[in-house]
């Protein structure tokens, strides 16, 4: 333990997003020392199954959402709308993180293969790097992801009063890796019945004609949607609303970083 903090004390650090704590450039990526720590730890530790889905997202992105759907489409023959652990806890309660896999959460079924993180891809444990693990990534327009982010940890910071973090945005313009199943925050809010069938069917649970036909899929998404009470804790702010923080130089950037990260694809 005393090497990974040594580790983390000698990497960049930066004061910029004014949260009460330094983050620390880790491996590309700008993180808290708590989060490197269980990087790093399963890094080390952690053994992957070939079953395992991974859930995984940056802060922000739509992960409460995304860990609803899955957890939803794999336990749908365990439980039905009305018996749900959604009903009652949020969707972080019912998915080990990448962290704690190792530990039994209340509610967690046997066998459940899902496992969340916000780990970056080339920064998880070689075990699933080089395993038959599915990953599920989602990624939100990224000006948005950056003001969401920003709201979450301004709540969080000693200083109510921080600016705006113009140091904080230099230190979100990163790489993003692509991954085997792809979404989109906002395609999957414009029309979520399609991509709920894709990630049933990525995942090895697919939605049979019958389960179709008896509105399996409908109910899978008013379960999971932001009106369900467990799941207040979702960022309900409209999209778009960056337009209200961001400068056109702090747009142009981004644009520009998102053009040359994704030309061609």
């Amino acid at each position: 333990m005393e090497n990974v903090k040594d580790t983390i004390a000698n990497l960049p650090k930066d004061d910029g997003w004014n949260a009460g704590y330094p983050l620390y450039q880790y491996q590309g990526f700008w993180c808290s020392p708590n989060f490197i720590e269980d990087i790093i730890l399963s890094q080390e530790g952690f053994k992957a199954e070939p079953t395992d889905i991974f859930v995984c997202s940056a802060p922000k992105s739509g992960t409460t959402w995304l860990k609803a759907l899955t957890f939803a489409i794999v336990t749908r023959t365990r439980y039905d709308t009305s018996t749900s652990p959604l009903l009652s806890k949020v969707s972080h309660d019912c998915i080990p993180t990448l962290s704690n896999s190792g530990k039994k959460l209340d509610i967690c079924e046997p066998g459940l293969p899902l496992i969340s993180t916000h780990t970056p891809y080339h920064a998880l444990p070689k075990s699933v790097l080089n395993s038959d693990c599915k990953v599920v990534y989602i990624c939100r327009e990224p000006k948005d992801a950056f003001v969401s982010l920003y709201h979450f940890l301004a709540k969080r910071a000693p200083n109510k009063e921080s600016p705006f973090p113009g140091e904080g945005f230099r230190s979100f313009l990163q790489e993003k890796p692509h991954k085997v199943l792809f979404l989109t925050y906002e395609e999957m809010m414009k029309d979520t019945e399609p991509y709920v069938k894709k990630l049933a069917e990525f995942m090895g649970y697919p939605i049979s004609r019958e389960e179709g036909e008896a509105g399996a899929v409908q109910e899978i998404v008013r379960l999971c949607s932001f009106e369900n009470p467990s799941n207040l804790d979702v960022n309900k702010t409209g999209v778009g609303d960056w337009k209200n923080y961001l400068t056109t130089e702090m747009e142009e950037r981004l644009d520009k970083l998102m053009d040359q990260t994704f030309a061609g694809t």
